[in-house]
């Protein structure tokens, strides 16, 4: 069975109404199958992961782009998190007996269809990105909404892959990739003040000169009167958990602040959470069979 999973981010984080029915449109495709769902108030996002083949989750994207258009008013959107559409990114990844040239060509054949049947502009990003300048999720992001309002149609480098070059009135425009997977961590500091979180940002992620496969953004968590330093792994395996962490309580207590908690967004693959194990706990000649589940799964497939 070929598996490829499909991370949508929708710029909907109070309505759990609104992403139930628009998780209900991508599942009701079948073959789709809904791994998690995220919702947060402060970023006013969720984040939704689907598996499946590629096929059906081809469809289930597609049809969760525009129950999404349908339901988020971008013009009246506020939140914490960068954001540019009613479906804001759409990533594909693979899993099981796919390609990434694969997940490129899902991605196009989404992005034209969004594009051709919603009249919404579609910018492909990661692996699938057509020009150097839009690999970067931040570069194709660059403004927001309200900034891509002003410059697609008039500014050349920001005309879209698919679809018209002008911002669709309420869903904005979506970005559609293919990428590797990526673990969602985010680091809570004990202040108020967003600007410590932000210069943490900048010190840890990769294009301001900090650790190679980091992305980050320093916010403010008001409901819960603290920061956060928001963080996209795009390669656990070259940059760790545990080596993240260390550095922003490093930056942390420079600046005479507490790390009060982290939390993971969505799913993480079970070696990143195993080598933080192996880190913490000093572990020598640790293999991973010593832990009881494998070794239960191991012998029931036997």
């Amino acid at each position: 069975m070929k598996l490829v999973e499909c991370v949508p981010n929708f710029s909907e984080g109070r309505r759990p109404e609104v992403i139930d029915e628009i998780v209900g449109a991508m599942v009701a495709v079948p073959g789709v199958r809904l791994l998690d769902k995220e919702m947060d108030p402060n970023h006013n996002r969720a984040v939704v992961t689907i598996v499946g083949e590629p096929e059906p989750v081809l469809e289930g994207a597609f049809r969760g782009i525009a129950k999404a258009a349908v339901l988020i008013d971008l013009r009246s959107h506020e939140g914490e998190h960068p954001r540019m559409g009613a479906a804001d990114v759409v990533p594909f990844v693979p899993v099981r007996g796919v390609t990434m040239q694969d997940c490129v060509a899902l991605a196009r054949r989404l992005g034209e269809r969004v594009g051709t049947e919603l009249g919404i502009p579609v910018y492909l990003y990661e692996c699938a990105a057509t020009r150097p300048g839009r690999e970067n999720l931040a570069e194709v992001r660059k403004g927001q909404f309200e900034g891509l309002c002003r410059e697609i149609g008039s500014n050349p480098e920001r005309d879209p892959d698919f679809g018209p070059k002008k911002i669709h009135p309420s869903a904005g425009a979506v970005a559609v990739g293919a990428r590797a997977f990526l673990v969602a961590y985010n680091i809570n500091l004990g202040t108020t003040d967003v600007a410590v979180a932000k210069a943490i940002a900048k010190a840890i992620r990769h294009s301001t000169g900090g650790l190679r496969y980091v992305k980050a953004m320093g916010f403010e968590l008001k409901d819960r009167g603290i920061v956060q330093v928001s963080i996209n792994m795009v390669n656990f395996e070259g940059t760790p958990l545990f080596r993240v962490f260390e550095l922003v309580r490093v930056e942390a207590e420079r600046h005479g602040v507490p790390v009060v908690g982290s939390e993971i967004v969505g799913l993480v693959p079970e070696d990143a959470l195993i080598a933080c194990a192996e880190f913490y706990l000093r572990l020598e000649g640790f293999k991973r069979d010593q832990i009881l589940e494998y070794r239960l799964s191991e012998s029931e497939g036997s």
